[in-house]
């Protein structure tokens, strides 16, 4: 009997261990790729067809392009802790890019909001979620969620807030610099990178490790953190592939910068490369591909086409419009479009629910899962976007304010003097035709509704300059 009981007990085991092992073979790999500053239309398939970029074409043709994907905020390091918490910046409290400096006009009328200055270590990353439940996670290139310390060692003040403890198991090149710390050619002058030979370009460093983080974790569920520092400034990528689109402005070619061009081409060549590794490895129907960008863009390429009103580090859409491609075969019907609003929020859930994770219904999460719209059976549920932006950029230029999407229309909401301006986007993706005097209730009922989410997320505002004040009095 007890021999009997002792197999019946081996056998449950088995059975269990068999149960788990196709659980887990069954849970998709997920690569993520994330070009820095990448605009809205600097891939040929979304319209610069100036430039090569025959791997991110491939992409949308075997998945879905997204025409209204937005980022998390207008520059990189609210957006990234965005995408990675699946939080608002404003519920975080980080919502400037990370800095030793200072940034603000001379005598402004409002003094930048209060800012944590790294992701703060209670966070629960997607990527600590996904680790637990048994992936192995792989980091790759620009962090940015920590602070620089400032003797020019480009280590981090707090090593805790680095990848390598937010739920990935290596750290490769990533810190507190928004831009390669030594310029885009080894020697690196980063203490998270190992020098290769000298005049190793970085894009391709980075590829050449992740694909080799592919092939050690090839037998269990995987995640990819490609976040390129490409293409971001300052511009600069080999001298073949500036020489080839200077030869192509000058042949007629709508190429705007060639070095910039070239630049993106050298992404699109790191995307090649994952895309092939999953090939050769025969992981391709059980792998979840995403492409993205963590901001709007700089606009060196062509012009927009329609236009958006200004770039990165603005709340217009030119700031927020992001390109996006997901592949997920078996799951994405190939070459589909989508018009959903999509924001990088919505990752965090998505990642979750591809890999069956379920989240404590405590757990805050600003986002909304995409399946439902990858795989073709319905839509999200939510009825307006969010941006709080109440920092100064790098330039100092920028007014600070807010904006909420609703449907068709944008409202954005300025915070030195409250006003607000209004836009029907699918009628004026420019932003060029102010709506709010013409449709004042509406324009009333948006910015109620904009001011009750900051205050539900407990979002910092910007501080009254008391210098500014007295002046004021004084005249």
């Amino acid at each position: 009997m007890k021999r009997l009981i002792l197999i019946l007990i081996c056998l449950i085991s088995a059975v269990a261990q068999s149960a788990i092992g196709n659980q887990k073979s069954k849970m998709p790999n997920i690569v993520m790729v994330v070009v820095d500053d990448l605009g809205l239309y600097d891939l040929s398939c979304y319209g610069y067809e100036a430039v090569d970029t025959p791997h991110a074409d491939k992409l949308a043709e075997e998945g879905m392009l997204f025409r209204n994907a937005y980022a998390a905020s207008t520059v990189c390091t609210p957006s990234r802790a965005g995408i990675i918490s699946g939080q608002a910046p404003a519920r975080l409290h980080l919502t400037n890019h990370i800095s030793n400096e200072h940034f603000a006009p001379e005598n402004p009328i409002l003094l930048n909001a209060p800012e944590v200055t790294a992701l703060p270590s209670e966070v629960v990353t997607f990527a600590e979620k996904l680790r637990d439940d048994g992936y192995a996670c792989g980091f790759f290139g620009k962090w940015h969620l920590s602070r620089q310390k400032t003797d020019g060692s480009n280590r981090v003040v707090d090593e805790s807030t680095q990848p390598d403890n937010q739920g990935f198991e290596n750290n490769v090149g990533g810190n507190g610099n928004g831009g390669p710390a030594g310029g885009w050619f080894s020697p690196y002058r980063n203490p998270y990178l190992p020098n290769g030979p000298e005049g190793e370009y970085l894009p391709e460093r980075l590829a050449d490790e992740a694909v080799v983080y592919m092939e050690a974790n090839k037998d269990k569920p995987f995640l990819i953190a490609m976040w390129n520092y490409t293409v971001h400034s300052p511009l600069e990528t080999t001298k073949e592939l500036t020489d080839k689109y200077k030869a192509r402005k000058k042949s007629g070619g709508k190429v705007g910068n060639p070095v910039y061009a070239g630049m993106v081409e050298a992404a699109d060549s790191v995307l090649g490369r994952l895309l092939e590794k999953i090939d050769e490895l025969g992981l391709r129907d059980n792998t979840l591909v995403m492409l993205t960008s963590d901001n709007g863009g700089f606009n060196y390429g062509i012009a927009d086409a329609p236009p958006l009103r200004k770039t990165k580090s603005w709340l217009y859409d030119g700031g927020l419009r992001i390109p996006l491609i997901v592949r997920w075969p078996g799951k994405v019907e190939p070459g589909t479009v989508s018009e959903e609003r999509i924001t990088h929020l919505d990752f965090y859930p998505t990642f979750l629910e591809a890999a069956g994770i379920t989240t404590d219904p405590a757990h805050v999460l600003d986002g909304e899962s995409m399946v439902p719209v990858l795989t073709g059976k319905g839509g999200l549920k939510r009825d307006a976007l969010y941006f709080h932006y109440p920092n100064y950029a790098w330039h100092a230029k920028n007014r600070l304010g807010g904006a909420i999407i609703e449907g068709d229309y944008k409202l954005l909401n300025w915070y030195d003097d409250d006003s607000v301006e209004l836009y029907n986007l699918k009628k004026d993706p420019s932003e060029a035709h102010d709506l709010a005097a013409q449709n004042p209730e509406m324009a009333d009922r948006l910015k109620h509704k904009f001011k009750t989410w900051l205050k539900s997320v407990d979002a910092n505002m910007p501080v009254p300059n008391e210098k500014y004040i007295k002046e004021m009095n004084r005249r």
